[in-house]
């Protein structure tokens, strides 16, 4: 007997975003294509040549749809696992009343007799503080991932946070740094420069795998 994805009750983390796995991995070997594209003219080219025909529509191309891409399979997880959003949801409700109620907290411990954080602007430093959590997992996943582990679990310990979010966090945090990299090249004049930008967002493409793919409940 085969079960289809969406009767699983709990979806392991490269099930729940195999789409947009999939479309960074897509993502990954345009770049690699459209960098090739210009290069390899470069290479193949006599030594004496100065002037070199090289087809730089593959990285227009990568720049202008890498963001419709991510954006477009994200979607389409969230369409094929409506039982695991609906949990995620319920959770990410639960965590972010909890970081409120500890920002108001800490503001009222901090000047005592003073009103606390309104509840918008506490509602703001929570959200805040999430994609803060995403950036430094991120951000140390780069240089320790046994670290960047043991960072999100000590994020998740107090209940603010749950490990899951804090790496869709993560997730969304390089993707977004992988996506600007690849537009930092569009206005440079030199074609091997946008094809050196485009190259460049290639290892938090892959980051943002990793990020997405790995289980740690």
């Amino acid at each position: 007997m085969t079960t289809t994805p969406d009767h699983l009750e709990l979806p392991a983390r490269r099930r729940r975003h195999a789409r947009l796995i999939a479309a960074l991995t897509e993502l990954i070997g345009a770049c690699a294509d459209a960098a090739s594209a210009v290069y390899s003219p470069l290479a193949t080219a006599p030594p004496g040549r100065e002037a070199v025909t090289v087809d730089l529509m593959p990285l227009r191309k990568v720049t202008l749809t890498a963001a419709i891409l991510l954006d477009r399979a994200r979607d389409e997880d969230t369409d094929r696992w409506p039982a695991a959003v609906a949990r995620e949801q319920e959770t990410a409700a639960r965590t972010y009343a909890a970081r409120c109620v500890v920002t108001r907290a800490q503001d009222l411990l901090e000047e005592p007799g003073v009103p606390g954080v309104p509840v918008p602007a506490a509602e703001q430093a929570a959200e805040a503080e999430l994609i803060s959590a995403g950036d430094a997992v991120a951000a140390q996943w780069r240089h320790d991932p046994e670290q960047a582990v043991a960072l999100v679990r000590e994020l998740a310990a107090g209940g603010e946070f749950s490990v899951d979010e804090i790496l869709d966090a993560a997730v969304d945090s390089t993707v977004l740094t992988g996506l600007v990299a690849l537009q930092g090249g569009v206005d440079a004049a030199d074609p091997s420069a946008t094809a050196e930008q485009c190259v460049g967002g290639v290892p938090y493409l892959a980051l943002a795998v990793a990020l997405a793919s790995i289980d740690l409940d």
